[in-house]
């Protein structure tokens, strides 16, 4: 039976991710999980497609205290009360609004110096409202090592670069495709799984340098057949919470009738 091997989040989307041992999750996911997000000078959406390197700064979020620690690889930290709000604005999400407010503070001068771009970071109204489509995305390593072999590449691939809430070990290469529709417990929480996520350049990065230096996309489409839905390149499952609950490293997944 699959098992969760490894869970990704980050507060602030497009940045490095972080690892908990266990995480709650509620009607809207992991509520701090993308809770902000970066925008350009014309409140733009600006991800890491548009500058791989930002997944390179570590943020930390004290949800009790509301405030934001984001380290960058020269040593240097922004920190601060992420709870001050500055103007609002509502941001294109791939065809969804979210609304949010532009957060003061010494993010924007750090993260513009950075990225040599004007960034600003923004915070998503509602909690859950950063995610791309759905607020669960889960992957199995036996995927990505299929992946891997399929593209030539020398050693294990590293599935971060895939963003999912949940890696998954202990199944075959993309058994997870065959649970859409389907209800499948984790810990204590049930999901509902819905359709394939469309990858995009994003996935080509290192997780750690931001730096392209595998294609994945050209790689998925060279073995796999594309989305019937604007012809997306599938990879790893979209899910929904139906019963919020905690899962832990190592919890079961159970696929139900």
């Amino acid at each position: 039976m699959p098992y969760v091997l490894r869970m990704n989040v980050t507060p602030v989307k497009s940045t490095a991710l972080s690892h908990p041992d266990e995480v709650d999750l509620g009607d809207v996911g992991i509520p701090e999980d993308r809770l902000f997000y970066l925008v350009d000078d014309e409140g733009r959406l600006l991800a890491g497609s548009r500058h791989g390197p930002l997944q390179t700064i570590q943020p930390t979020y004290d949800s009790d205290r509301e405030h934001l620690t984001l380290a960058f690889p020269d040593g240097s930290v922004a920190e601060g009360d992420a709870a001050v709000f500055a103007e609002g604005l509502i941001t294109d999400f791939h065809g969804r609004p979210v609304r949010a407010h532009v957060v003061p503070g010494p993010w924007t001068q750090a993260l513009s110096a950075f990225a040599g771009m004007p960034i600003r970071l923004a915070r998503c109204d509602q909690p859950g409202e950063g995610i791309d489509v759905y607020h669960v995305t889960m992957v199995s390593n036996a995927s990505v090592a299929e992946l891997a072999m399929n593209g030539g590449h020398d050693g294990d691939l590293d599935a971060a670069r895939f963003r999912m809430t949940f890696e998954l070990e202990g199944s075959v290469a993309h058994e997870e495709d065959t649970w859409a529709g389907r209800r499948v417990r984790i810990g204590k929480a049930l999901l509902r799984i819905h359709g394939p996520v469309p990858r995009c350049v994003v996935t080509t990065q290192s997780p750690e340098t931001g730096v392209k230096d595998f294609d994945t996309l050209k790689t998925i489409v060279s073995y796999r057949p594309l989305m019937t839905d604007e012809n997306g390149i599938p990879f790893g499952m979209y899910g929904e919470v139906e019963r919020p609950g905690r899962v832990r490293l190592g919890d079961r997944v159970e696929v139900l009738r």
